[in-house]
């Protein structure tokens, strides 16, 4: 057996058992892929894919066992890769994030600006997504890093540590009713319709609850995971917009009036968060603690070594976050 075949199989698993764009991905041939993976099986005993001709149309209930063996190998190899580099050279690398896309266009820019220039041969990769995707490709070795906000039932299985609070604001055009009351209430809100997250994303749920809680069911009557866009329909006149308020930009966003709704709704957590067993290098202590000052490697490693969700809330309870 070789790590080769392993890595095999596990890509081309994560290619929808595409053995052409795995290939592709791996700057190898086809049949060389197949050939491998039919040597693995034929070591095994068993099968990993079912086939159809020479095409692969599932992955058998032996292949499932044996994906996620050789998938906890491969994030092992990785993490070995990875001490090696940190004392061959502690300033080279890569770091991935998966996030969404109100941390990936408002918070991170200057903390990435930051660390690309502290770590100018360290190779930054993000990916953006539901919070489902972003869990996932924490827990599978494919990002370093998770970030985010909503379903944290989501990420039991990572070291989830909190960074900061937020909390929304409404916008809406000059000319808006809105604009003239002398206090905001969810009551008035209801009365418009409403443009706002996809349920999911960027504390929608904090939002529904809100209403929920005052007997109120809200008009939404267009949803997107994009702040812009929200803003956007907000400018033709589509609805009351309700975003993060950290996506309000006085200058860029000047034709459209911002309402605090912090006494609105209750204040969202945005949390990073990596599996356990990530081997974690000196220069990914130095962005997490740029993007949350107080997550020192001191806190991060405490988090590291808490054996239950409980000792993980116990240790951050009596810690002021930032809010933005």
């Amino acid at each position: 057996m070789k790590l080769q075949q392993l890595r095999y199989i596990w890509e081309v698993a994560h290619h929808d058992l595409n053995v052409s764009a795995t290939a592709q991905s791996l700057y190898t041939s086809q049949p060389g892929i197949s050939k491998q993976i039919r040597l693995l099986e034929d070591e095994l005993g068993v099968e990993v894919f079912s086939r159809s001709g020479k095409h692969l149309t599932r992955i058998t209930p032996a292949g499932e066992a044996i994906l996620q063996t050789a998938g906890e190998i491969l994030r092992k190899v990785e993490s070995i890769k990875q001490v090696a580099q940190e004392f061959s050279n502690d300033k080279k690398g890569s770091l991935s994030l998966a996030t969404t896309h109100t941390q990936a266009r408002y918070l991170l820019p200057k903390v990435i600006g930051h660390f690309i220039e502290r770590f100018p041969e360290v190779s930054l990769h993000m990916h953006q997504g539901p919070p489902m995707q972003i869990s996932e490709m924490a827990a599978d070795g494919t990002v370093d890093f998770a970030i985010a906000t909503e379903a944290m039932e989501l990420f039991s299985d990572l070291i989830m540590m909190p960074c900061y609070e937020w909390n929304r604001t409404i916008v809406v055009p000059k000319d808006h009713p809105l604009c003239q009351l002398s206090e905001l209430t969810l009551e008035e809100v209801a009365k418009h319709p409403i443009v706002t997250y996809v349920f999911g994303f960027t504390g929608r749920s904090k939002l529904d609850e809100a209403f929920m809680v005052r007997g109120l069911v809200p008009r939404i009557v267009f949803t997107a995971a994009d702040a812009d866009v929200i803003k956007t329909y907000v400018r033709l006149g589509l609805g009351v917009g309700i975003i993060a308020k950290m996506a309000y930009d006085e200058e860029l966003d000047k034709d459209l009036v911002a309402l605090d709704a912090s006494q609105l709704f209750e204040s969202s957590i945005t949390k990073i968060g990596f599996r356990r067993g990530t081997f974690i290098r000196g220069f990914m202590y130095e962005f997490i603690e740029s993007f949350a000052p107080h997550l020192s490697r001191n806190m991060v490693e405490k988090a590291y070594s808490c054996s239950s969700r409980l000792e993980l809330d116990e240790l951050f309870d009596k810690i002021n976050l930032p809010v933005y």
